[in-house]
């Protein structure tokens, strides 16, 4: 990791800006080839979106979600340097949109949201083995907006990995030994809100 302190925004506005990040555990960018397949899946949706990153590291996906056209995105970083390093990187952009907290995920989505999100990243830690948990949390607390996407980053390997019985798979690759999904949220039958 300390050899690759740097990501590249792919596309947009930011196009070829390159953001920095601090070399933390866990820590680990979303690779450019599997970045630009899932940017290229959610290229029609990502216009005016509300984005929720959660651990966002790097902030690879929260920064280039705003380049292609989010309306806002919501960046969760626990670790504090990679949250300081994610508002260096929002002065340096000058990206408005983008609210970074400096919060646990698991903590913060017990509560729910006054709006839904369009688009909600899922990439813990791959040791943590968090995706599961949270979720069912992103699903019974209403983080979703009714036919909102969900984008799930696992090890290859991971095998135990279990979304809520509402969402169907969009699209689905494996690359780099990493297992990346789009899910759609489809609002369960008989559920009046």
């Amino acid at each position: 990791m300390a050899a690759n302190q740097r990501i590249r925004i792919i596309g947009g506005k930011w196009r070829s800006r390159q953001v920095g990040f601090p070399s933390v555990d866990g820590l680990r960018p979303t690779g450019d080839r599997i970045r630009e397949t899932l940017f290229n899946w959610l290229a029609a949706d990502l216009p005016g979106a509300r984005c929720l990153d959660l651990f966002s590291g790097s902030g690879a996906l929260s920064f280039e979600s705003l380049s292609r056209g989010a309306a806002c995105c919501i960046a969760l970083e626990q670790h504090p340097k990679a949250a300081a390093s994610l508002a260096e990187n929002k002065a340096l952009l000058n990206a408005q949109e983008l609210i970074i907290l400096n919060k646990n995920s698991l903590l913060y989505l017990q509560n729910q949201p006054e709006t839904p999100f369009n688009i909600v990243f899922v990439d813990p830690p791959f040791a943590l083995n968090l995706a599961t948990d949270v979720c069912a949390l992103l699903e019974s607390n209403h983080w979703i907006a009714q036919d909102g996407l969900i984008y799930c980053e696992l090890a290859a390997t991971q095998n135990d990995f279990s979304p809520p019985s509402n969402w169907q798979v969009v699209r689905s690759k494996v690359a780099s030994g990493v297992k990346y999904i789009l899910y759609s949220r489809i609002e369960p039958a008989g559920l009046f809100q």
